[in-house]
This record gives structure tokens, C-alpha cells and sequence, in this order.
């Protein structure tokens, strides 16, 4: 008759280590993830102090208006590549972190079902006569919840995958049009 209030009791506990396991790991990926954004911040801030630097150093050396718009001109593709080239670094981590937290929170999903689905079983062998409409409830509740889960999950998934191609897309595009060849200016 005590079993199964030490059965929740159990499956309430090891619930709770589980989740804080999760939320030291997602934690963890999270200063990883920060970290890996600090980095890619303090380069690009240095590589673009330098740049700057030498840019301005090229245009104070133009011996004309039309060497400075030259130069100018000659240094912008360069700095649309880096800037192309940070945003795909810094989607990169972002993709990275996201997909960490996605497989953690997967992983902490399917376990939680898995010890409710086996919580569930063991307390039905000690229902009382005539409860099995119930128990089949709850299997039956546990069951669409999966798969409202499932699908909320691939929508989502659909939905990511559908920004970062677009994201791409644009990405290239951009790309594209930073290639072209500035128009010749007029001599001055």
C-alpha cells in the first residue's frame, strides 16, 4: 500500500537530478558558446582597428581625388568579405549552441516520457480492479503528448532549416554583388 507514494517519490527525485543534470550541461554549452563569441568578437575587433589603420594610412597617401575614390573603392570588397565571412562564423556558433540545447532538451524529453511511461506501468500492477480505463487514459494522454511533441519539433526544425537557407541566400547574394566591380568614376 506504501509502494506507491515511495514510487513518486523516487521518480520525483531522480526527475529532479535529471533535470539539474540538463541544466548544468546547457549551462555549460552556454559559456562555451559565449566563449566561442568572445573570441570571434575580440578578432574581428582587432583584425578591423588594423584595417582601419591601413586603409587610413593607403587614403592619406592618394595623391588625387581620383586615387582616393580608387583606393576607397578597392577597399570595400575586402571589408564586405570579412563582414560576410563574421556573420557566417558568428551563424555558425549561434547553429552550434542551438543544436546543443535542441539535443539536450530532446534527450531530457524523451527520458522524462520513458520514466513516466515506467512509472505509469508499475503503479497500473497495483491499481485497483476497474482502474484500467484510466491507466489506458493516461497512456493514451502520455502517447499524443509525444506526439504533439514530435511534431511541434519538426515544424520547428522545418522552420530553422527555412531561415538559414534564407539566410544563405541572402548571404549570397550580398556576395555576389560585393564581386562586382565598382563603376569607373569620371576623372576629376
Amino acid at each position: 500500500m506504501f509502494a506507491i507514494p515511495e514510487q513518486f517519490s523516487n521518480a520525483t527525485k531522480a526527475n529532479l537530478e535529471s533535470q539539474f543534470a540538463t541544466l548544468s550541461s546547457l549551462t555549460s554549452k552556454t559559456f562555451e558558446g559565449l566563449e566561442k563569441l568572445v573570441d570571434l568578437n575580440i578578432s574581428a575587433a582587432k583584425a578591423t582597428l588594423e584595417d582601419a589603420s591601413n586603409n587610413a594610412r593607403q587614403l592619406l597617401s592618394a595623391k588625387d581625388a581620383h586615387e582616393f575614390f580608387s583606393l576607397s573603392a578597392a577597399q570595400a570588397q575586402p571589408t564586405a568579405e570579412k563582414a560576410l565571412s563574421y556573420g557566417r562564423q558568428l551563424a555558425s556558433i549561434a547553429a552550434g549552441t542551438g543544436a546543443e540545447f535542441s539535443k539536450a532538451a530532446e534527450h531530457q524529453i524523451v527520458e522524462a516520457n520513458r520514466k513516466v511511461i515506467s512509472l505509469v506501468d508499475e503503479v497500473s500492477k497495483n491499481a485497483p480492479a476497474g482502474s484500467e480505463t484510466i491507466v489506458a487514459a493516461i497512456k493514451t494522454a502520455i502517447s499524443n503528448a509525444n506526439a504533439g511533441y514530435e511534431q511541434f519539433s519538426k515544424t520547428t526544425k522545418q522552420a530553422v532549416e527555412a531561415v538559414e537557407s534564407n539566410l544563405n541566400a541572402a548571404v549570397a547574394q550580398f556576395a555576389q554583388t560585393a564581386r562586382k566591380p565598382a563603376p569607373a568614376t569620371a576623372a576629376a
